[in-house]
């Protein structure tokens, strides 16, 4: 679901870049009043970007020889509320693009849109709604379904539009070069018959636990005793930990994700699918920006431990971000 740079026009990428400005804005708004309201959110959101992140690591085999991930959106939302959780996975998000080459610099707009809005908002807005009749477990199961499904659906439609809006003078596309006849059913069928019903199940499981252990924890209940917040936190820790070492099973899925080949790959999925052969302009030159740690690996590192490397990373990165800003919340009051 991580689409790539140049995939995109710059015109789409800024367009959805526009789109995420103001949900961005909001979200900080919101969060630092949730802050004031429930000091636990601070850690709260370092683990749900962990969460978030770790989840995304473990690759599905899907119809088609390619493969999908899980993304946690419509539980983080549960847990944290929608407005924390598009900010956990936004800043989970740019951590993968900028350090691991794992979704595009210029589409990081679109990305975010995609899985940290559509998924938290659409799913939160389900679960609350099941949540009124008592409901809780199923509405987090529709809502966690239905979120990373209409979300893989918008995905297809920003790819499958690219080559409609922009051609170049021989009528080649310039960048997606996969029609909505293409796209569409690609990401809808993987989600819908596989990703949705992963996304869900791990959604309910983890809800499950956190409300027979934690209650409180949940999003607009209570404050809770400084004990009980730090039984919650060990026990999330566990839970990444467990993450991370479990990571390189996501090796075990082989091939590329639909929509996220690199350049070099475009020509043979075109010619797989009766395309026309044709290189798109906008990603044969289009940006091309090196990673430090590029697909979660390590040179000299064999993959399963430059894995694990890259999960235990990213979690201190987002441990230590967000004690900063514990930091500076606190010089500032």
């Amino acid at each position: 679901m991580h689409i790539p740079d140049n995939y995109l026009s710059p015109q789409t990428c800024i367009t959805m870049f526009v789109a995420m400005a103001p949900v961005w804005a909001v979200s900080i708004s919101k969060v630092k009043v949730q802050i004031k309201e429930k000091k636990e959110t601070v850690p709260l959101l370092g683990i749900a970007s962990s969460l978030s992140f770790l989840i995304m690591m473990f690759n599905l085999p899907v119809p088609g020889g390619t493969t999908a991930h899980a993304v946690g959106g419509t539980l983080l939302a549960i847990l944290l509320g929608p407005w924390a959780a598009s900010l956990s996975i936004t800043v989970a998000l740019l951590l993968q693009a900028l350090l691991f080459g794992d979704g595009g610099i210029l589409a990081f707009g679109a990305n975010a849109f995609n899985m940290a809005f559509i998924m938290p908002f659409v799913g939160y807005f389900i679960y609350s709604f099941f949540k009124r009749f008592n409901r809780e477990k199923i509405g987090a199961f529709i809502g966690a379904y239905i979120g990373i499904n209409l979300a893989a659906l918008i995905v297809a439609v920003e790819l499958g539009i690219q080559p409609l809006l922009f051609q170049d003078q021989s009528g080649n596309p310039l960048y997606a070069p996969y029609p909505l006849s293409i796209s569409v059913p690609a990401m809808a069928l993987t989600h819908l018959l596989v990703v949705g019903w992963v996304e869900a199940i791990f959604t309910v499981l983890v809800f499950s636990f956190v409300k027979k252990v934690s209650p409180n924890s949940i999003y607009l209940a209570g404050n809770q005793p400084q004990s009980n917040v730090k039984k919650m936190l060990s026990r999330f820790y566990l839970i990444i930990g467990g993450l991370i070492v479990l990571s390189p099973l996501g090796l075990l899925a082989s091939g590329t994700a639909w929509g996220e080949w690199s350049a070099s790959d475009i020509l043979p999925t075109l010619t797989q699918n009766g395309l026309k052969a044709h290189m798109p302009a906008g990603m044969s030159h289009g940006l091309d920006f090196k990673p430090f740690l590029p697909d979660y690996s390590l040179f000299g590192v064999s993959l399963p431990l430059g894995y694990i490397f890259s999960a235990f990373s990213a979690v201190i990165i987002f441990v230590i971000l967000f004690k900063l800003v514990t930091h500076e919340k606190s010089k500032i009051s």
